[in-house]
Formats: C-alpha cells, sequence, structure tokens
C-alpha cells in the first residue's frame, strides 16, 4: 500500500482550503493539477497499471493520515468508507466495475463474476451489466489481492458508482494515457483520467477529465462536494462498444448511479453523440467543463427547503432563472431556488403542469397575490386568493404558469442578491419538465421613501441550464 502521506503532507502544513483549489489550474484550464507534492505528472500517483477494463484495489477513506472523509461519504443513505477506481472512468463502492459499455442509468440488474469475462487486457472485459472484483494490479498505486481474497458483496445491487465518464477507457499502449489519483489538500481527492485512449488500444482520439472529492465535514457528516471536470473530450465509444474510429455506438455516460434504483443522475449528452461535448456545453456552475454536487445528509440539491435547486445566473442577465429537471415522483415537491425581487412568474415551457406551490417565510407578511393566465384575454388577472408562506396551495386544476406578487419593496431586496427565495411545487405527471421563474422587478427611487409598485418589468430568460435528472423515492 502505498504512502498517502506523501500526497497530503505540503497541503496540511499550509491549510490550503478545498474552495481554493480551483487557483491551482492555469492557462483558463479546468483541471487540478500542479499542486505541491503532485510529481511529474501534476496529478499525483499512478491508481491503475495499464489495462483494459481493469480496477484499484479497494481504497479507504481513513486508511491515510492527513486525508479528511473521516466519517466516509453519504451517498443517499448509504455510507461508505471506500471506493474502487475503475479503468473505464469512473470510481465504485462495495466492488469494482468491469463494464465497458455503459447500461442507462439506473442499473436495473447486474452480471455475476460466473460469465467467461476476464481483466486481462485482451479489450474483452466484463459484458454489459457485468460488476467484477478485479484481478491483481501491481505497479501502481493501490495493489489488489487475488480475487479469491476479495469478498464478493453479499448484494451485487449495492454497488454505486459515480461517473465522470463511463466508456471503454483502454491505457494499454504507450501513448494512452494514465488514471491518477492524488489530494491538493486534506479535503480533496483527485481522480485524473489524463490523455486516455479507448479499446482496442487506440490513442488517435484521447480524452482527459477528473473526478473530484471534496469532504464538506463542515456542514455535516459524511457530506461531501462531487465534481467533473473536461479538460479535453474527442472520443465516445469504444469499438467493443460498437463505435467506429472513438464515435458511434453506445457512447460514454456521464452522472451518478446509487445502487438502489432509485436515485441517479446523468448529464445532458450522456449516451448520444453529444457527450463529446462535456468539455464546451454549459453546465450547471457557469463554467463550461465544470459540474458540481453538493451533497448533504445523502441528498442533492431539490430535496428540501435547506438544499434547492439553484440555476447558473447568467451576468448579463442576472434576474432570469430557467430549471430542466427530471420528475419521477410527481407529489414529490422540488424546491427550486432564485434570487428574490417583488414576484416571479413561473412558467413551464414544456411538460407537466403544475398542481401545488408552497411559498417561502421570512418576506414581509409572508401573504402573497396569486394571479392566473387568461389564455382569451392574453394576458395576467388576479384571482383573488392570498397565498401564505409556508403553507401549501393546490390548484383547482393543473396550470402550466402562475404569477405571485406581494413581496414588500419595503424589504428592499435586490433581485441580483443569492438570497433565497425556496418555492416548492409539485407535478401532475412524471417526465421532463422545462420551466422559467422570471423576477418581476420595481424601481425603488427613494428606499426612504417607498410607495405602492408604479411599474413592473418583466426578464425574458436567455440561459438555460441543465440541473438534475434523477429519481427519488419519497
Amino acid at each position: 500500500m502505498f504512502d498517502f502521506k506523501k500526497l497530503v503532507k505540503a497541503v496540511t502544513l499550509s491549510g490550503v482550503m478545498a474552495t481554493s483549489i480551483s487557483s491551482l489550474s492555469a492557462n483558463a484550464s479546468v483541471l487540478l493539477e500542479g499542486w505541491e507534492g503532485a510529481g511529474e505528472s501534476g496529478f499525483g500517483q499512478i491508481a491503475l497499471e495499464k489495462n483494459d477494463d481493469g480496477s484499484s484495489g479497494e481504497i479507504f477513506f481513513n486508511d491515510y493520515e492527513g486525508l479528511g472523509f473521516d466519517s466516509g461519504v453519504n451517498f443517499f443513505g448509504r455510507t461508505h468508507d471506500s471506493f474502487y477506481v475503475n479503468n473505464n472512468g469512473n470510481i465504485s463502492f462495495n466492488g469494482a466495475v468491469s463494464s465497458f459499455t455503459p447500461e442507462e442509468f439506473p442499473i436495473t440488474r447486474f452480471g455475476d463474476n460466473d460469465n467467461d469475462n476476464d481483466n486481462d487486457n485482451d479489450g474483452g472485459g466484463c459484458e454489459v451489466d457485468c460488476i467484477e472484483m478485479p484481478q491483481a494490479q501491481t505497479n501502481s498505486a493501490f495493489t489488489t489481492t487475488e480475487n479469491d481474497d476479495i469478498p464478493m458483496p453479499a448484494d451485487l445491487n449495492t454497488i454505486a458508482m459515480i461517473a465522470p465518464f463511463w466508456a471503454d477507457v483502454d491505457t494499454g499502449c504507450d501513448d494512452c494515457g494514465d488514471v491518477f489519483i492524488g489530494s491538493p489538500n486534506a479535503e480533496t481527492m483527485v481522480i485524473t483520467w489524463d490523455s486516455v485512449g479507448f479499446f482496442n488500444e487506440d490513442s488517435s482520439l484521447t480524452n482527459t477529465f477528473q473526478l473530484v472529492l471534496i469532504d464538506r465535514a463542515d456542514t455535516g457528516a459524511g457530506n461531501f462536494d462531487v465534481e467533473f471536470r473536461y479538460e479535453d473530450i474527442n472520443w465516445t465509444t469504444g469499438d467493443a462498444s460498437d463505435g467506429e474510429n472513438g464515435l458511434g455506438g453506445t457512447p460514454a455516460q456521464a452522472g451518478y448511479d446509487a445502487g438502489d434504483g432509485v436515485n441517479f443522475f446523468t448529464l445532458p449528452g450522456s449516451r448520444t453523440g453529444e457527450v463529446v461535448n462535456l468539455d464546451t456545453a454549459d453546465s450547471n456552475t457557469g463554467t463550461a467543463g465544470i459540474w458540481k454536487f453538493a451533497i448533504r445528509d445523502g441528498e442533492l440539491p431539490g430535496d428540501n427547503a435547506e438544499n434547492p435547486l439553484i440555476p447558473v445566473i447568467n451576468p448579463e442577465t442576472p434576474t432570469d432563472y430557467n430549471f430542466e429537471f427530471v420528475i419521477i415522483e410527481p407529489e414529490t415537491p422540488i424546491f427550486i431556488d432564485p434570487d428574490v425581487a417583488v414576484g416571479y412568474d413561473y412558467i413551464v415551457n414544456s411538460g407537466p403542469s403544475i398542481t401545488s406551490v408552497m411559498l417561502p417565510t421570512g418576506f414581509g407578511d409572508d401573504v402573497y397575490d396569486l394571479w392566473l393566465w387568461d389564455a382569451a384575454l392574453m394576458d395576467w388577472y388576479d384571482t383573488g386568493e392570498d397565498l401564505l408562506g409556508g403553507v401549501t396551495f393546490d390548484f383547482t386544476t393543473a396550470v402550466d404558469r402562475f404569477r405571485i406578487l406581494g413581496i414588500e419593496t419595503s424589504e428592499m431586496v435586490d433581485p441580483t442578491d443569492p438570497n433565497a427565495f425556496v418555492t416548492a411545487l409539485t407535478f401532475d405527471a412524471a417526465g421532463t419538465i422545462n420551466m422559467n421563474q422570471n423576477a418581476i422587478t420595481e424601481f425603488v427611487d427613494d428606499p426612504q421613501a417607498v410607495s405602492a409598485p408604479a411599474g413592473l418589468g418583466i426578464f425574458a430568460l436567455s440561459l438555460l441550464v441543465f440541473l438534475r435528472a434523477r429519481k427519488r423515492r419519497a
């Protein structure tokens, strides 16, 4: 077992915080690299010897002095104190994964070790859906024992995965790149797939990407952040996944699967040719190539008012917000959180209609005016209904839009100030929804003498952000 202290000793002494690690990148690169002790590669130590479909040994967080994650990671109610690095662009919990063709999340079935599969770099690897314990790895940062010495999980369906780019990565050739693991500081672990090729030992196109785990025990035991960082994506598919010259076939999948058949997420473009654009497409951070997820109390944003969905804000239109997410349990509230103003329009562009709303408390008298849309007149009208903050209001029939007014101007809330106006919505069906929440603002000439609204400005949306697509049990 290698000495992990070497990876973290410099930053442990310097006290570099996880929130500032992005400063380590240079020349507009999205990668975390070049920290003190990162070695010649700039990414730490080799995590895997050159291989196809291989995996590291089991990596325990608490085995290494100086690294955080003392409480492990709480991943949808299951706490994990170890993980495996899999060559094919992912890490897994409770077992290694050698599957080279990504199955659509959530994975509904797993194979077993009775299949005729191997890990001997012959390009076959494990068949799709097969979960396989790793064979011995040598000359790498982590060393496994023989398969017979590695206990098989009692229930293969407990195997969970976090996958920045699940595809048939092949590092078997000299120019096919390597997989590294390192730690810029005591709170952060970085796994880097650097200039990796695809099966069959093809380096004509290469990909470079990272998975970053950040210990956020400062917010609660087991809490952590996940970052996907895409520096350069050029291929999507290995030959054994029906690809040709790195493209076509069944392309890569990016996201996570909690292993419970319920909680999962995929980035836009997964398992399509569009996944090749992950390094240039819009993300949920506002920076192309970087996706970030804050997992708190085992859940992702949108599960509760303390951890709502938050849109990316375009600096040129800072009061416009757009959300796209998948509804699995229509009656389970989805919490969305933009900045605040004197009111909001909630408009469904496509997908299921809204059946109920619960507005927040803490804004003046917490009484809001409900307006609905008259399709015949093509205008809004006041329903006369008063909605109370913190109380669920059920619409008589599902609506595709409504307006809320009544946030007191005396609150003097800056619509570009990231204060929360957390709204819970339920819907009339499952499916993908795209909706706007547009701020309604009022100009106040004299903040000491606030009068009734003289005019309202509705700002048009100009930014589309994909925030989540996952299942959740109520």
